[in-house]
This record gives C-alpha cells, structure tokens and sequence, in this order.
C-alpha cells in the first residue's frame, strides 16, 4: 500500500478512500476544498501498485483540468512510479489515443475524448472500457442525461447486467451530487440513487472527522445585501414603449401571448416567436422577435450592470444592420431605434437613475478591500456582464483607490467575449501571484479552477442551482471569509439564493438517507434503476436512428434563417470527421460572401479554418470556410442559423444531431471528382 506520509492524507480523506482501496465502486463527497482530487491520487497509487497490470484513466469535463490535474496532483507524486500521458482536444496526439493508452499506466483526459475512443474503431484510435482496471471521474454529478460521462457508463452499465468482461472499477468526485431540482425528500433520494446507480456506486462522506473537515473548509460568513428596486427609471421606461410599438405592428394575439418584459420568460416566449416566424415563413414575425429579444436583453442589462452598458449594446447591434435592410420590417424596426436613439443614450448617462445594485456592490467590494489584502471573485451570470462589470470596476475612481486589480474570466471558446484556454491560465496564473486581486466570471469559476482560496465570493445577477452556489461559495474558504449575495429586495435573486440553502441541507438529508440503506436494498434499488435506464437508452438509439433515417437528403431543403432564401438541399451536404458539415456544391458559392479570417488557439490534422461566411441577400451569418487538406476550400456550415424545409414542414434544428436525414460522409476522391469533373486523375493533386 502506499506510503501514508508521501501524501500527507487528513483523517476524512483517509475514512472516505476506504471503500475505494477495498477495490469496490465509490463517489466521494467532499466539499470544495476537501482535497478530492488528492484522495484520488492515493487510490491511484495504490491501485496501480496492488493491481496486476494496472491501467487509470482520470475523466474531466474541462480541457483546463487536464493539465491542472497532471500538473498539480498526480504528476508531483506518481511521476516517477508510472508513465503518465495527458491528453485532451488540444493535444495534437488525441488521433492516436489507443495507442497512447497501451504505451501508458495512467491517462488524464477529457472524457469526450475517451468517448470518441470507444466509438471509433481504427486501430491506433480505439480502445475498450475492459483496457482500464480504474476510472475516477472528476465532477461526477455529470454523470447524468444525456452528459459524455453518462453515456461512458452508459456502456459500462450494459456491459455490467450482460456480464460482458473485466470491468474498470470506478472512483467518483463531487462537491454535491444536488438534488435534480426536487424539493421533497423521496424525490431527492431518488435522483442521489441514480445518480449511484449512474456510476455503479455507493456514495461516501466523512462520519467520524466532519470537525477536522470543518476546520479545514470553514463556511464562510454569509451576507444578504439587498437593495430597494429603482423608485424611477426613465431609460428602462423608454426601451418599454419602443417594444409596445413593435408588439402594435405583430398581429395582436402574438402580442398578447408574451409574458413581463424584461424578465427570462419574455425572452423565452421571443425566442419560440422567432421560430414560428420562421418556420411559417412570416418575416415580420420573425424579425420583430429577434429584436425584441436585443431590447430585452437591454432590459436585463439595465437590471444588472449600467445604463449605458444597455445601450452600448444596442447601439451595437444597430449599427451592425444598417446594410441589411430588406423589406419594410427592417425599415421600421431599424427607423425605430434612430428615432430614439438620442433620447436613450441622454437618459443613459443620467447617473440620477442609475442601478442601485451597482452602488451596493462598491460598498461590499469596499469593505472587503480597504485596509486588506484581499482576493475575490465577482460571478456574474453572462459573459457580456462580466465585460461591463470589469470596465465598470476600471472607471471606478473609489474601488480604484483601494488597489482593486480586476480580470476576467469566462468560458473558453471562438464567440464573442470567449476566451482562449492560454487567456484562462493567464488570468489564473496573474490571480494566484497577486497581479489580479478580482476575478469577474462567469459560472465558469465555480467549478474544477485551481484557484486560491479567496476572502470574498459574491454572486451579482446570476441565478444558478444548489450545486453551482455550493461550489462557488466554497470558493471563499479563507479564515473569517465572506461569501455575499447582491440582490433586490423580493427580487428572483433572493428568491433563488434561499431554495437553493435549502435544497443543500436537502442533498445532504437525501445522502445519509441512501447511505442508512442496507447493502441488498441499496444493490436491488441501483439494479432496478439501471435495467430501466438501459431499457431507455436503447429506445432513444432506436428512435434516434428512425428520426435520421425519415427523410432522405433530396428531400431537405436548407433557407436561410434571416431571408428564406433557398440555398441547398442535404444531397450537397458531407460531413468531416463527424462533425464538420460542408457543402461540396461549387455553385453554393453564389450564395454567401466572405468576412473576417477565423482564428481558433489550436490547429487540427486535416483542416485549418478560413474566412467567415454570410448570406449574400440578408448578411446572416451562416458559419466559415475551412480548408481541408490544404488543398480545398469548403463552405461549413451552421445548422442553427438555417430553416430546414422537409415533407414533414420546416423545422429549426438547433443541432447538426437534430436533423431527420443522413449526411453522408466526405470522401475525397468520390466528392473532388464530382465538384471538379474536368480534372484528370493525375491532375487532382493541384486542386
């Protein structure tokens, strides 16, 4: 067994590794904090040196945490007892996982990477579930629906019940398994056991040390600070009024179907709007309804953040369409907003009326920070609200008084306000060595970051479930720490933050209830529940087959979503890899122009990405070009932002999986043949 003192394990961690070094199927429940993740390099270790050839894989749901947990927790003590490998999307040599996994004792990977290992059956590509002996899954309340994680044990699970091979046992992680959003007691016992019944295991906490575990992650103090709701706001008023004139000129039982202005319900009820429009072709519906989602958001904004981060926003998204005017609906809405421009940004800079959150949250950032030397995190519930925020904290002469350094910190990705996965460790790393002292992030923050422990966390607008608030308020687990909440008086902030307190005592509840469960009750319920979701699981492949299968690719005709103009049938359609959708028409060509070069942080084997693309009549935006091979250029498209016109009517699928016909992969030859029939055998090379 492994050394004790090589890892320095506190009394709880070594109660809750019991059932795991036992060799049996255990979650771990330990708070944020708790020291999960080196609770699992102990199994690790000792797995791989009491187990006859001996093979770990570590799943994260995050491309970050693999170099985080590689870097940080296993290599530091397993490097020089075994070959490690990290690999994740960004690894140039995920193409060639199987044979890395044969080469290796223990991989840290993502899990869609080990995902697409199973599916795929090259042999340098492929591996079994039966080619690991160990699994710990970090996060391992994921494991649920439709997650990667899920359809991992989806497989261990079948595998299982036919008693197919020697299994991997499995190591889950969670700061909270949650309660799936159930209020009542048996309803969350039901979701823990099956979310045990997910990952074939027993769930584990600490009965004996919870002092020690209290000690070493105390709760920090939590403050309420509410404010009264603006007694007059002028420039929310005026966005309003312009959104009654838009809802006169819809047909008025559209108009009278949406719900409160400026709340999520409206943008729900704006969001099926527009695809009604689309889906009956009605252009005035539809466009009414993508503006009137730009001026709720506004709305929601100007509840948040500053009046003129709102009107930033539109006067964006304004000027963005002013070549792309089509019809007289396009005219009047965009008429609409010139008209009043002038008056919004006048009582946008009125600062008589400005949000009195904003004024609540300098004081509580001023409280932590003067006279301190203090870390926080400022969570916010959107991107967009973390770069107003940030340039607010930037123009603030009293928080900068106080030395507050801010950076931000969101989701990786190529959108707007993404960030790059080296822009992310960046931010941490100036975070941890003090050049930041606030991180303002997203919900990204919450969970898995290696990230100091802070004195403040505040949640600002965001409202999230009892899982998310418990991660992030173990964020601020530094002595006598403060952990607040900004929020209007009665507003869905408090509302929220309160179900959510008591949906965690309820988690907790529902744990020690499954776990006071005799060993055959508990077996005989997690079996019952996994037959069932096997049952399920192969009804939904069989379904999901029938629906690809409805149509053939003749048949499905792809508009544009912002013009109806028809550009393409499936037939023209190929997919690359699985997931790249091009169009291998010449003629489609004529369809859309070109805009800005695609830049993406990491390259691929076979494709670099090329210019953006849009619809030549209306400028939507329609996807980019990709150059495949280095030798063709090919229009790839976006599912979301076309109309799919079938037998069946028109649909808006929202992804590539959601259509109902085939796409034929791309074979290069086959398909350059076709596009390029002129061309000699010989001669192809040169296209």
């Amino acid at each position: 067994m492994a050394a004790q003192m090589d890892f320095n394990l506190r009394p709880y961690q070594e109660e809750v590794v019991q059932t795991a070094l036992r060799g049996e199927n255990s979650i771990i429940w330990l708070p944020t904090g708790g020291g999960k993740t080196r609770a699992a390099v102990y199994v690790t270790h000792n797995h791989l040196e009491t187990t006859a050839n001996a093979k770990v894989a570590v799943l994260v749901n995050k491309v970050h945490l693999v170099d985080q947990h590689f870097a940080k927790e296993f290599k530091p003590y397993l490097e020089s007892r075994c070959k490690i490998t990290a690999i994740s999307g960004d690894s140039n040599e995920k193409d060639l996982f199987g044979r890395l996994v044969k080469a290796s004792d223990l991989v840290i990977c993502t899990a869609q990477i080990l995902e697409n290992a199973l599916i795929n059956m090259e042999e340098e590509k492929h591996v079994e579930l039966t080619d690991f002996t160990l699994l710990v899954i970090d996060e391992c309340h994921h494991t649920q629906k439709e997650s990667v994680y899920n359809k991992i044990m989806g497989r261990y699970v079948e595998k299982k019940l036919r008693k197919e091979g020697n299994l991997p046992q499995i190591l889950g992680l969670t700061a909270s398994p949650g309660t799936g959003g159930n209020r009542k007691l048996d309803k969350a016992v039901d979701h823990v056991l099956q979310i045990c019944a997910n990952l074939d295991s027993v769930i584990v906490s600490t009965k004996n040390f919870t002092p020690v575990l209290q000690e070493v992650v105390p709760r920090p103090k939590k403050h309420y600070d509410i404010v009264e709701r603006r007694a007059l706001d002028p420039f929310g008023d005026h966005l309003k009024s312009m959104m009654s004139m838009i809802h006169e000129i819809m047909p008025s039982t559209v108009s009278r179907s949406l719900r409160e202005m400026g709340t999520q319900e409206y943008e729900a009820d704006v969001v099926e709007l527009e695809k009604t429009g689309v889906k009956t072709e009605n252009r005035l519906i539809a466009q009414c309804a993508l503006h009137l989602r730009q001026y709720n958001d506004a709305l929601l904004i100007n509840d948040t953040v500053r009046m003129v981060d709102a009107f930033r926003g539109l006067d964006e998204f304004y000027n963005s369409r002013k070549t792309k005017l089509l019809d007289g609906t396009d005219i009047f809405l965009q008429g609409l907003f010139d008209e009043n421009r002038m008056e919004l940004k006048l009582l946008a800079l009125d600062d008589r009326y400005e949000n009195p959150k904003l004024a609540r949250l300098q004081r509580t950032l001023l409280d932590e920070f003067s006279d301190k030397n203090s870390h926080g995190i400022l969570f916010s519930k959107t991107r967009r609200g973390t770069h107003c925020l940030y340039d607010w904290v930037n123009t603030n002469l009293a928080l900068l008084r106080v030395n507050i350094k801010a950076g931000i910190l969101t989701g990786a990705g190529t959108g707007a306000n993404h960030m790059t996965q080296n822009g992310q460790k960046e931010t941490i790393q100036q975070f941890r060595v003090g050049v930041l002292n606030l991180l303002i992030s997203t919900s990204v923050a919450e969970e898995g970051l290696d990230i100091p422990e802070c004195n403040l966390v505040v949640r600002y607008g965001l409202l999230t479930n009892e899982i998310a608030q418990q991660q992030a308020s173990g964020r601020a687990r530094a002595m006598n720490s403060v952990y607040s909440v900004v929020a209007e008086e009665g507003g869905r902030d408090l509302r929220r933050e309160l179900i959510n307190e008591y949906l965690e005592s309820l988690t907790a509840k529902a744990i020690d209830q499954v776990q006071q469960m005799s060993p055959r009750e508990f077996r005989h319920k997690i079996s019952e529940l996994q037959q069932i979701a096997v049952l399920i699981r192969i009804q939904a492949e069989r379904k999901k087959d029938e629906r690809k299968q409805r149509y053939s690719p003749g048949q499905a005709q792809f508009q544009c979503r912002g013009c109806f103009l028809p550009v393409c049938s499936g037939e023209e359609l190929r997919k690359i890899e699985n997931t790249h959708h091009v169009n291998i028409n010449p003629e489609f060509v004529r369809h859309y122009r070109t805009g800005g070069q695609v830049f993406l942080e990491r390259s691929f084997e076979d494709w670099e990405p090329g210019q953006v693309i849009s619809c030549n009549k209306c400028g939507k935006d329609w996807g980019m070009e990709i150059r495949f091979r280095s030798v063709v250029i090919l229009p790839c498209l976006k599912i979301k932002n076309f109309s799919l016109k079938t037998p069946g009517g028109k649909s808006t699928p929202k992804q590539w999986k959601d259509v109902e016909f085939q796409v034929k992969e791309f074979n290069f030859l086959e398909d350059m043949s076709s596009r390029f029939p002129d061309l000699d055998l010989d001669d192809r090379h040169t296209i």
